[in-house]
């Protein structure tokens, strides 16, 4: 063989490698960041599935821009510096065009420096403690007035409570929220001794001290009521140990922030009938969109699996992420998050919901009252409300405001009328 055909083959063999690569780049990839091992695994495993699910059915569709979806799934393992680097890599070794994940506030909070620095794109699909809006994050789960204080309010106004049990994991999201609740049960007079705030590590298990303390606050003759921010397999022990004192709902009602159908499918509920949930949508909302959708989610995962809320906050942020992108005609981050203020797309519990100038979305508030099977008797339901990332209720948060395609400020301070500097984007 000459010199001259080695040398053609060679080349020949060089263009197809390249031919190869190109081809295997003709993917848009979606990084999947969330916790697969560890305390929050048996929340957020399911939001992994979740996209698996979404990103099934887009590609099912002919995928975006005619190029198939690709996830690039990581297990982060419920360890916060561990999320950063995993975005990190998601960014610079897979070159992901977006990522949905985190599930605590913690692990945004760990994430938020790698996705500014390097411009990436995130949609977090979790209630949190609001005080935040970042150019690169789109909050498609509750800020506090979407939740938290709604969930108040119902105590106050429907069960006539006149003393709080603010039992949260010891991190961010239930720290910031007390505070925010603390401040909003003063203003409506509650007074401060009628406030009992405890918090407890990740996986925390004994509960018997914390109950017998919410229990002693009533002794009075007074009505308690627990809010609950208690995240992760620690709600597991809490619950238990609420049946194990013989307290009901009718004792001691619970409205929690962080349990839904998915950490109740791993419970004997039959003691925990009648307590509560705050989210903005549940498996049992009657709606045409949601049975359809329980039953993709069914099919997809298995007959026993549920559904929840941020499984909901997923598909809404997909979806509007999709639309996003085809209005854009690329996945460009800049561009992309250009297109996504204004986009609105079907809740499934009804009504339309709307990615707002701040970056958070408005939504239906909703109570649900635990059933025997698991599931949420939905109690009370609002309008749409718009989501808030400054709260009202904290004097240094009330001035603020998020206004990121008007004021280009995710901070900006209406009385000095300046945009405060935090952050890489600010």
């Amino acid at each position: 063989m000459s010199q001259f055909v080695k040398t053609m083959i060679g080349a020949a063999a060089g263009a197809l490698m390249i031919t190869g690569a190109a081809q295997a780049q003709e993917t848009i990839k979606v990084g999947v960041l969330h916790s697969l091992s560890g305390t929050m695994a048996i929340s957020e495993t399911t939001l992994k599935d979740t996209m698996l699910m979404l990103i099934e059915e887009q590609n099912a569709k002919g995928g975006l821009l005619g190029k198939q979806l690709e996830a690039v799934v990581v297990d982060p393992a419920s360890d916060w510096p561990l999320f950063a680097e995993k975005a990190r890599e998601l960014l610079t070794v897979s070159e992901v065009d977006v990522m949905f994940g985190c599930w605590t506030s913690v692990s945004r909070k760990s994430v938020l420096p790698v996705i500014e620095e390097l411009n990436g794109l995130l949609f977090y699909p979790v209630q949190y403690e609001g005080e935040e809006s970042s150019y690169n994050v789109f909050y498609t789960g509750a800020a506090p007035n979407q939740q938290a204080i709604p969930a108040t309010d119902y105590f106050l106004e429907e069960l006539g409570v006149e003393k709080f049990a603010l039992l949260g994991t010891d991190y961010v999201y239930p720290r910031t929220t007390n505070n925010i609740l603390e401040s909003y049960l003063l203003d409506k007079g509650i007074p401060e001794e009628d406030i009992f705030v405890n918090y407890t590590p990740f996986g925390h298990s004994d509960w018997s001290k914390i109950v017998s303390d919410v229990v002693a606050l009533g002794a009075d003759g007074k009505k308690v009521g627990v809010i609950s921010t208690i995240n992760g397999d620690a709600n597991i022990g809490f619950y238990k140990e609420l049946a194990a004192a013989g307290i009901s709902a009718d004792d001691i009602p619970v409205v929690a922030f962080s349990v839904g159908e998915e950490e109740l499918s791993g419970l004997d509920t039959s003691n925990l009938v009648g307590h509560l949930a705050a989210w903005n949508y549940f498996q049992s909302a009657d709606s045409e969109a949601n049975e359809e959708f329980v039953a993709k989610w069914k099919e997809f995962a298995g007959e026993e699996r549920v559904t929840n809320d941020p499984m909901e906050a997923h598909y809404i942020g997909f979806n509007m992420w999709v639309n996003a992108v085809e209005e854009a005609g690329t996945t460009d981050v800049d561009t992309v998050i250009g297109a996504m203020v204004g986009q609105t797309f079907p809740n499934l519990t009804g009504g339309t919901a709307e990615m707002l100038p701040n970056h958070h979305l408005s939504k239906p508030v909703l109570i649900g009252e635990i059933l025997e099977d698991g599931q949420f008797d939905i109690i009370s339901e609002t309008d749409p409300v718009p989501g808030d990332a400054w709260t009202d209720f904290l004097p240094e948060s009330a001035v603020l405001k998020s206004d990121w395609p008007g004021l280009d400020c995710g901070m900006y301070n209406t009385e000095t009328e300046t945009c405060v500097q935090r952050g890489s984007n600010y």
